[in-house]
């Protein structure tokens, strides 16, 4: 990691505690405007929740209408992609990075993670790096997914496995 990179994740480490954590929970607005000076690139309606965790403001682009719910962690090393009316919802984790456990260095290793319009990361659920997740797909309670899941389906389970395919309602 850079000392550029260090410096403006301390810098936003602060602004995240002061202005973002503290911040009332319906003052949606105010948090996506700090998110915004900190580079994060928000469509309109987005709800990002005071105790949502976002590792990379920066890294974070969110299409219209996207809930980031409060406990939610986004670690984005690299650029993370959440389309529109996508839903990440309370303790989920979306971890794009890992480590080479074959290297005795143990270096990160950071692929992107794409939330596809209409799909839900359901509470406690993890998505693991390099995942895509299609449009409407449901990663149920608690779920874990190291693959990318197909549209409208349905998952649960770890690892998570299609349940059904869900109505588009």
């Amino acid at each position: 990691m850079t000392l550029r990179n260090r410096a403006a994740r301390a810098v936003w480490g602060i602004a995240y505690l002061l202005l973002v954590r503290l911040s009332p929970r319906p003052f949606h607005a105010w948090r996506t405007s700090i998110y915004r000076l900190f580079g994060a690139k928000l469509g309109a309606h987005c709800r990002i929740y005071p105790r949502a965790e976002v590792w990379a403001p920066w890294n974070l682009i969110c299409e219209d209408a996207v809930t980031i719910a409060n406990g939610a962690v986004i670690y984005n090393a690299l650029p993370m992609h959440l389309a529109s009316h996508s839903t990440v919802s309370q303790d989920a984790y979306l971890c794009g990075s890992t480590h080479d456990v074959d290297d005795p260095a143990f270096p990160m290793i950071s692929s992107p993670i794409c939330v596809g319009p209409y799909a839900w990361i359901c509470a406690r659920a993890v998505v693991g790096p390099g995942v895509k997740v299609a449009e409407g797909a449901v990663l149920g309670l608690a779920g874990v997914t190291m693959r990318d899941l197909e549209p409208w389906t349905v998952y649960a389970g770890i690892p998570a496995r299609a349940l059904r395919k869900r109505g588009r309602g």
